[in-house]
């Protein structure tokens, strides 16, 4: 435990080295100016659960995938490999630094508008969402980071996800297209839709059935991302990153 609260601690300042965590609170203030002036209660409470779904999804992987490429250009992370901590902890603790600094700026914004503007919220169900969410897309930028061989590429790979994954989750969200009811199972295999769903339980709505699949399909896929691909993909990452 303390090998892994020591890698916690020094990803948390790696962060604050790369600016990540500044450039995550000033995301935070513009999705607050942005939702502070809508003045309609109901469009409130329908686009603060979007924004934060869109934060704790692309801004995750974005922060993760572009500090992985800090760390390749200062080569840290073949140093790691010399280290007597295991590929599970170094993972976990990069993924846990950045779902921890997400989780409080998107909480705060959370917070104000409860207090302001009245917005009905399930802390507890908001909290679970978050970590979950932002958890499963901080392993999604190493999966990123693992197929891009520059930080443009890696971007090309974010714009593809919020194709298929991110866009049919807002356009069934705002009744564009994708409206049918056997969507709303279809699109579980989306995170993103699967955060939006749990995310709209925790504000202004009850738990469901859809509330549970969501809950278990993001379960799955992090399972399945975390033991066959983040894992077994790490030492080779490492190793490439350093030249050998």
């Amino acid at each position: 435990m303390s090998k892994f609260l020591h890698l916690l601690k020094g990803e948390l300042l790696r962060l604050k080295k790369y600016n990540v965590l500044t450039v995550s609170f000033l995301v935070s203030l513009i999705w607050f100016v942005v939702l502070y002036f809508i003045e309609d209660h109901n469009l409130l409470t329908q686009l603060l659960p979007m924004l934060l779904m869109v934060d704790a999804t692309m801004m995750s992987i974005i922060f993760v995938g572009s500090t992985m490429f800090f760390e390749k250009s200062e080569q840290t992370i073949a140093t790691t490999l010399v280290t007597p901590t295991s590929y599970h902890l170094h993972i976990l603790s990069k993924a846990l630094a950045n779902t921890l600094q997400m989780f409080l700026s998107s909480m705060a914004l959370a917070l104000i508008f409860y207090f302001t503007r009245q917005v009905d919220i399930n802390f507890i169900n908001l909290t679970i969402t978050l970590f979950l969410t932002i958890f499963i897309h901080s392993l999604f930028g190493f999966l990123f980071a693992y197929f891009s061989k520059d930080f443009t590429s890696m971007l090309m790979l974010v714009m593809a996800y919020s194709v298929l994954f991110l866009i049919p989750t807002m356009l069934r969200e705002f009744g564009v297209f994708f409206t049918e009811n056997i969507y709303q199972y279809l699109l579980l295999i989306s995170p993103s839709q699967a955060g939006l769903n749990l995310l709209n339980t925790s504000i202004g709505h009850g738990w469901s059935l859809i509330s549970s699949l969501s809950l278990v399909a993001l379960v799955v896929i992090a399972s399945i991302l975390y033991g066959f691909i983040i894992y077994p993909k790490y030492k080779a990452y490492a190793v490439k990153q350093s030249g050998v």
